[in-house]
């Protein structure tokens, strides 16, 4: 069964975030967008340079009314102890959540049992907690935050623009498509 369109399930972490703990649940979510960035450990190679890139857009997506939680099985301990130490972690303030029983990470289908760790698992969490995009990678492959900055302003277009849809490489303000017996073909 495909994750793309289900609910998010009911959860409750600790994070770090702004040089406090705090705890995040699923009523955190409720209307607005949210990324759930996961990566599997702090202190690691990867994962710095995609949440430095994630940080780097943090200001775009929050004006676009988007909230990003990272999310690694380490605790918000942890969390802290390499936001103070990484030039690269400073940079985040976006929450990053800590997911060390794995419930998180399973539910979203990235949880590695046999390493307790989650795979590169990036998702959209549109208003009303359905999830719209859906995508996980490999750990030794990072990802690109202008791709998802693009993906979520796509999401967002559909999602106001009832009958139109973003075709491949689209950005905001090029033409969308509107389905129909008349493209059939055309394209």
């Amino acid at each position: 069964m495909s994750i793309i369109n289900s609910k998010i399930t009911n959860f409750k972490a600790q994070a770090y975030h702004n040089d406090e703990f705090k705890t995040v649940t699923q009523d955190d979510l409720k209307g607005k967008w949210s990324i759930f960035f996961f990566y599997p450990a702090d202190f690691t190679f990867v994962c710095p340079t995609e949440l430095g890139d994630m940080a780097d857009k943090y200001d775009k997506l929050k004006g676009l009314g988007v909230e990003v939680y990272s999310v690694s099985t380490d605790t918000h301990f942890t969390h802290k102890a390499w936001h103070d130490t990484s030039d690269t972690i400073k940079k985040i303030k976006f929450p990053m959540l800590a997911d060390p029983t794995g419930h998180l990470s399973r539910s979203f289908g990235v949880y590695i049992e046999e390493e307790g760790l989650a795979y590169r698992g990036t998702f959209l969490v549109n208003p009303e907690g359905q999830i719209k995009i859906a995508e996980i990678h490999d750990n030794g492959i990072g990802r690109n935050a202008d791709e998802l900055l693009r993906k979520v302003q796509a999401a967002q277009f559909v999602a106001s623009h009832k009958g139109e849809v973003c075709p491949a490489k689209w950005q905001p303000g090029d033409a969308t498509l509107k389905p129909g017996l008349n493209l059939v073909g055309k394209i």
